[in-house]
């Protein structure tokens, strides 16, 4: 093998949460290599040209949830990130008049009002018991949940977290237990009555959630979504100008600055165990040797592929090998000739910036996953359009557009194979966009369609999986990946995770990447006292 290539620690995955642990890493001087196997940072958060002229973010597509201490310690901003609100959150079309629009100002209410004034009535309540329980979790996300059977450290953040439930009066601890247990429908139903009202809401439960609106557990689902802010507004949704590789340049940026070295086009072979330790990585033939190893790649991946044999105790592995990884998404970026007309709203405006929900009630949702349980795929997709070429022009030539297409439920072993199916569920996707929009079809110049499998393959995303997992109860909080390692260290010394298969989970939000790092430099002190 060529020589070693020593660093305090290295990083495999050069993703935006393996950026940000770097970044904390060597703020406190260490020396950080990164080793990512693509040509270009960002993991799944990249963009890139898929026809001439015409370039987009080509998994990842929109901004909530990036961490706003994430982006203020890193400096994004002045290392070239520019983020832009939608001046409309979301749109929900029909294929009739009806339609609804949500964003800040009051609009959602107005427009809930709009549709059902009992609905309307009912949005305060809704929210208040949405807040109460988001307050507690937001409090979680920059730092590790109480590891079961822990130390010292896990009885204080259990006891913490106790605290924070006994601050709650009777009724939002009512709501905790709901939003943790209960269907999204069972929730949502309980507020309103109007199918685009609960549509509204539903839609953030089965993002990338590979079950129906009405399976126990989606409600936490949808708490996951509204974490988030956007330029410094709670809640709001937003664009990077320049797409989504804006944040992981940004990113790259910023960890350079601080003397981490970044190796593209170097995929991992393996890790190096010595004595009894994570010790290192094979990439290419050469080795890479460090005092620590964080991973920010599906925990799948890192037990199953990255770690030889024997490395960790036979019962961790067969829990590893058995981690769920199915968002059952489908990904679709297409150029346009020009705007859309939807039936509903058909005279262009601001609802074009909103992330555009085909899904117009939960039956409707419910249906997508049942078609796609029988039939291999969904026979009518819940598709969300985002069309970012209304709030950033340097995506597309004058006068025309890009849209991002992110569709749900299409799972990984769709029968026949995804090869040979990847083009028939396209033109499905298009043709329902279409039936909401007439003349959608004829406006798509090109296509770049990526089913579950050729996420995998591009970005490394096991099983498809945009969250490194699925985000179900059994593999949240202390459960991420597993009980007993839920605070970023693995069952293997010196072997870290943090990826999004780490607490608090999926999306772009730099917390796992954040909270890895916290953990490692913890143990460097430790060792050092």
């Amino acid at each position: 093998m060529a020589s070693n290539h020593d660093s305090d620690i290295l990083i495999i995955g050069a993703g935006h949460n393996g950026l940000a642990c770097a970044f904390y890493l060597a703020r406190r001087g260490l020396k950080v290599t990164v080793l990512e196997a693509r040509s270009v940072v960002g993991g799944a958060a990249v963009t890139e040209a898929f026809h001439p002229g015409f370039r987009n973010s080509t998994a990842s597509y929109t901004v909530s949830l990036l961490n706003p201490t994430v982006i203020r310690d890193m400096r994004l901003a002045e290392h070239g990130l520019k983020v832009v609100l939608r001046k409309i959150d979301n749109f929900l079309p029909t294929e009739g008049p009806e339609y609804l629009l949500a964003g800040r100002g009051g609009l959602t209410k107005r427009e809930i009002a709009r549709l059902s004034p009992a609905d309307a009535e009912n949005y305060d309540a809704y929210s208040a018991a949405l807040d109460s329980v988001v307050g507690i979790l937001k409090q979680w996300l920059l730092r590790a949940p109480p590891n079961a059977g822990g130390g010292l450290g896990d009885l204080l953040a259990l006891l913490k977290l106790g605290n924070g439930v006994r601050g709650l009066v009777a009724e939002e601890q009512r709501h905790l237990v709901d939003f943790f247990t209960k269907s999204a429908a069972d929730i949502l139903g309980r507020y309103f009555s109007h199918d685009l009202v609960q549509a509204l809401f539903g839609f953030d439960a089965v993002v990338g959630h590979y079950a129906s609106p009405y399976a126990p557990g989606t409600a936490y689902v949808l708490l996951h979504h509204v974490f988030g802010e956007a330029d410094g507004v709670p809640g709001a949704w937003g664009h990077a100008i320049g797409g989504m590789g804006a944040i992981t340049q940004a990113m790259a940026k910023a960890a350079r600055a601080e003397g981490v070295e970044i190796l593209l086009d170097t995929p991992v072979d393996e890790i190096i165990i010595e004595r009894g330790r994570a010790a290192g990585a094979v990439a290419g033939g050469r080795t890479y040797r460090a005092k620590a190893v964080a991973a920010g790649v599906n925990p799948k991946l890192l037990f199953t592929k990255l770690l030889p044999a024997g490395a960790v105790e036979p019962e961790i592995e067969r829990r590893m090998a058995h981690w769920q990884s199915e968002s059952a998404t489908f990904r679709m970026n297409v150029a346009l000739s020009e705007l859309p007309r939807f039936t509903s709203l058909p005279e262009p405006g601001d609802q074009l910036t909103a992330g555009i929900i085909i899904a117009p009630s939960l039956g409707y949702m419910d249906r997508a996953y049942l078609s796609a349980r029988t039939e291999g795929f969904s026979a009518e997709p819940i598709v969300e359009m985002l069309i970012p070429s209304t709030l950033d022009d340097s995506l597309a030539p004058a006068g025309q557009h890009v849209a991002s297409l992110f569709c749900q439920h299409f799972p990984y072993d769709a029968p026949g194979g995804w090869d040979a199916r990847r083009e028939e569920a396209a033109d499905r996707i298009i043709a329902t966009v279409d039936r909401y929009a007439p003349g959608f079809a004829a406006s798509v110049i090109a296509r770049l369609a990526l089913s579950p499998l050729d996420l995998e393959r591009r970005f490394g995303l096991v099983g498809g999986d945009i969250f490194h997992g699925k985000m179900g109860l059994d593999q949240l909080f202390s459960n991420r990946p597993m009980l007993g390692h839920a605070d970023y260290r693995m069952p293997l010394p010196g072997l870290y995770l943090c990826g999004s298969g780490a607490h608090p989970g999926g999306g772009v939000t730099g917390a796992p990447g954040h909270n890895a790092a916290a953990a490692i430099l913890k143990d460097r002190r430790k060792l050092r006292l």
